[in-house]
């Protein structure tokens, strides 16, 4: 890794994907990886070691609650700029990441001019989004309805639900349940984007007023 050029900071879980970008960073002079991190902890503490310029990240893999948290980084680091590189994305997401001003999403599937072309444009204080996004934000302008996705939690978000309100952490969760930490990551991240919460303790206030939890049945 080198110090020179616009530095950028990777946050993500997935193998071949962080080679990729390492091997298409170093190709190019302007750029220069700080630190590949794979949770908040670790992003937190390589923007208070070095200055950088860019974040990417796929915030479904690094163990943020919500998108409120990438929100919370942006305050804290404001001249940062952040890249979204994900897999998946819904409708909400898109709406949620435009709503705090995160307005660079690509596609892993993209082509190298297509992540190239958001780099750059993500240094420059532009937007982009790669064409599969665009096609979503169409299909959200065309219709206002599709912005609305259901407030009702499946059975399986409530389980988790009265899980977390009884203490376990995600890690727990997913071992009791017998799926991956991620699976559960992705089940919070919905769970309070549908309920419109941004912590715990207000997850779990919502659920007792629902009727999923008693008050008596949990601790925050």
């Amino acid at each position: 890794m080198r110090n020179s050029g616009n530095k950028i900071i990777i946050a993500d879980t997935q193998f071949l994907v962080i080679e990729a970008l390492k091997s298409l960073l170093i190709s190019d002079n302007r750029f220069s990886i700080t630190a590949i991190v794979g949770t908040q902890y670790e992003l937190n503490n390589a923007l208070k070691t070095e200055s950088c310029q860019l974040l990417i990240t796929d915030f479904n893999l690094v163990d943020f609650e919500s998108l409120g948290d990438l929100q919370e980084l942006k305050k804290k680091f404001p001249d940062l700029a952040i890249l979204i590189l994900t897999n998946s994305l819904s409708k909400a997401d898109i709406t949620e990441l435009s709503k705090i001003g995160i307005r660079n999403v690509v596609y892993k599937t993209s082509d190298s001019d297509e992540i190239w072309s958001s780099i750059d444009a993500a240094i420059k204080g532009k937007k982009f989004y790669s064409s599969e996004v665009l096609d979503l934000i169409l299909e959200l302008s065309e219709s206002k309805s599709l912005l609305e996705e259901p407030s009702n939690l499946t059975s399986s978000e409530i389980e988790i639900v009265r899980l977390v309100a009884s203490g376990l952490t995600t890690k727990e969760i997913a071992s009791r349940k017998n799926i991956s930490f991620h699976t559960v990551n992705t089940h919070r991240k919905n769970i309070f984007r549908k309920l419109g919460v941004s912590n715990t303790s207000e997850l779990i206030m919502q659920a007792i007023k629902s009727g999923w939890i008693d008050n008596i049945e949990y601790y925050i």
